[in-house]
């Protein structure tokens, strides 16, 4: 294992997810020179996923291309390469020595940290974020997030740092959460959890929160309530999290508030109204990063973590 990839080399990044692997060739400069994505085998396993993410190297890769960055759903401790924790999404996944893994599939050092952590990052202005205290927020399926203090990201004891949906919830109370735990914001503010309580309000079947989102457009009460109770969850959360490290940009992304200004207004107005008095004018944005973020975050991640390199090579690309 050793530390940063020259910074003027290309590197490939990979975001992980449970449902899609993107990859991207990113040259020096962060320009994306390739891209290429395959469905995720999220329900075969962690070796199956391995080799997927492999297979997407050697789609992006060129000759100087020396290092890969991953940004990978889970707890990812970036130290020793693996995933510390992680929900059923992908089978297995819990365990795995993720840059060890990859890093003898290709032949190429490895570096790794959560998904979250790594769109988070190119949020952070240059050089390295200085001075800015954000709290980075992804509110979709489950809610991720990811923390910088005076522009450093923070980790934590095993890679667990910004895990914000695992924050106890008064509005989640009783309810059950992915990680095993009751009551904690991700049970009342991820999608699932909106469409959870729909149903329990309405006794009326939603698959999706689109469905939700929908019924509350046509002025469906129990839709209104299920998207205000979360959104108000989401919005105190995090404005005592902004008292408590003293924030000075707070950004809100993921697919949920892509659900309109219901959403937005009800978490905008619950976050401001937990604000002490000297952060009364802050206020969450959306993320500035299009669509390449995630692949920008995974290959910056060669030049501020550490590098896991190849013990054997069985699949070198060189």
């Amino acid at each position: 294992m050793t530390a940063r990839h020259p910074d003027d080399a290309p590197v490939i990044g990979l975001d992980l997810g449970g449902t899609k692997i993107a990859a991207a060739l990113v040259a020096g400069d962060g320009t994306v020179l390739t891209r290429h994505s395959l469905p995720t085998p999220a329900t075969e396993g962690a070796e199956a996923v391995l080799d997927a993410l492999a297979k997407e190297v050697r789609a992006v890769w060129a000759p100087g291309a020396t290092a890969i960055g991953v940004a990978a759903a889970g707890v990812i401790d970036p130290v020793t390469g693996t995933v510390t924790s992680a929900t059923d999404t992908i089978r297995g996944w819990a365990g795995t020595a993720l840059a060890a893994g990859l890093a003898g599939r290709t032949g190429l050092p490895v570096a790794c940290d959560n998904d979250v952590r790594a769109a988070a990052a190119t949020e952070l202005p240059a050089p390295h974020g200085q001075g800015v205290t954000m709290i980075y927020a992804a509110v979709g399926t489950g809610v991720g997030g990811a923390v910088a203090v005076d522009g450093r990201m923070l980790h934590g004891a095993a890679g667990i740092a910004g895990h914000l949906g695992h924050l106890p919830s008064p509005e989640a109370e009783g309810l059950p959460c992915t990680c095993g735990a009751t009551g904690h914001l991700e049970a009342i503010a991820a999608g699932p959890g909106i469409t959870a309580h729909y149903t329990r309000m309405s006794g009326l079947p939603a698959a999706r929160l689109e469905t939700v989102a929908a019924r509350a457009a046509e002025g469906e009460p129990h839709a209104t309530a299920a998207i205000v109770l979360g959104a108000e969850a989401a919005g105190r959360a995090l404005g005592g999290l902004a008292n408590t490290l003293g924030a000075d940009r707070v950004v809100v992304g993921g697919g949920v508030p892509r659900i309109g200004a219901l959403y937005l207004d009800a978490l905008n107005a619950a976050f401001t109204a937990e604000l002490m008095a000297p952060l009364r004018g802050l206020r969450p944005v959306p993320p500035r990063g299009g669509p390449d973020a995630a692949v920008l975050g995974a290959a910056a991640l060669t030049r501020t973590l550490p590098l896991h390199h190849p013990r054997t090579t069985t699949g070198a690309l060189r």
